[in-house]
């Protein structure tokens, strides 16, 4: 991709000239009947809201979310929040050489560190009929599928790999509190956690940007993971009738409560266990990047946050603390 400035470090006056991933496109109107564009532009770093008010007919009919642009904009700020004006706007090029996953945010873990992480725990699973579940289930374009698809369209692990690094701080959460409770089945246990969100690599989209494909609203990624056990393990001779409702119990329980689309709540202890994992695990990455993103705004809280249900406090860096004014 070409050299350019990210935009979390964008600063209201800049000039800004760069390649970018359309998110959201639309045409709206002033009150006074003026048209005029209205995007969401992502580059990686960060979603940028972006209004174009005039000149914008001729690539119109070519612009929609996943079109790779560049623009020549100036930066400003609208109710505390960076966004872009745009001057001009053209469709990217075979000779621009620019690929929608240039901009697309990815897991700050290495990948292939990852994939031997996961291959070692699934290697440590004695039951050979969980083994040969979790192997059968994740192999070829599904591995493929697995490791690359975020978990969250933009709550947590909202990122390329994101998955595969929500899965793994979840399968470590629970091999610590199995050492506290020897009676866990941890074979079980950790099946669940490396399938309960299998689900979504059909429940999203990531090729040019995170969004649901119609699979996925209309079954949603805890039913289409609990169909794929049921198939899979009835194909794999003698699998015992208890051990897979167990295994579905887990992914079907693991959002914790019925209002939050659990079909059934919690009902074995390895089920409780993966559910709270999975909380901690979604949501400590979530109350992170919310930080993060709002690290050196000048502000001490978030905004709210809807999913959070508040602000959060954002503590000082170690050289905001240090810093010394005039008066000292």
């Amino acid at each position: 991709m070409k050299d350019q400035k990210d935009f979390k470090d964008l600063k209201p006056g800049e000039k800004a000239l760069h390649y970018c991933l359309v998110s959201k496109v639309e045409q709206k109107a002033t009150k006074t009947g003026k048209t005029y564009l209205n995007l969401e532009l992502q580059d990686g770093s960060a979603i940028l809201s972006a209004k174009m008010w005039d000149g914008f007919g001729d690539v119109l009919p070519s612009l929609k979310a996943g079109s790779l642009i560049k623009v020549s904009a100036k930066v400003d700020e609208y109710l505390g929040q960076t966004q872009l004006i745009i001057d001009k706007i053209r469709i990217t090029d075979v000779s621009d050489n620019i690929h929608p996953e240039d901009f697309m945010p990815k897991s700050s873990r290495d990948l292939d560190t990852m994939i031997a992480e996961l291959n070692d725990r699934i290697s440590e699973i004695k039951n050979t009929y969980l083994k040969k579940l979790v192997d059968t289930i994740l192999s070829g374009t599904s591995f493929e599928k697995y490791i690359r698809v975020p978990a969250g369209k933009s709550w947590h692990h909202s990122y390329i790999h994101g998955l595969l690094e929500h899965t793994l701080e979840i399968i470590r959460i629970c091999d610590l509190i199995s050492e506290f409770h020897p009676e866990v089945n941890k074979d079980i246990l950790i099946t669940g956690a490396i399938l309960h969100d299998f689900g979504k690599t059909e429940e999203l989209s990531y090729e040019d940007s995170f969004d649901y494909t119609d699979k996925g609203r209309l079954l949603g990624h805890i039913v289409i993971a609990a169909n794929l056990i049921e198939k899979t393990a009835n194909g794999i001779s003698g699998f015992p009738e208890d051990l897979k409702t167990q295994v579905i119990h887990l992914v079907l329980s693991h959002q914790g409560k019925l209002e939050y689309a659990s079909p059934v709540e919690p009902k074995t202890l390895e089920a409780i266990i993966l559910y709270h994992a999975d909380e901690l695990s979604a949501k400590s990455n979530a109350y992170k990047l919310a930080i993060l993103n709002e690290k050196g705004s000048g502000n001490k809280w978030t905004k709210f946050l809807h999913l959070a249900g508040t602000s959060l406090y954002i503590p000082a860096t170690e050289e905001e603390e240090n810093k010394t004014t005039l008066f000292d």
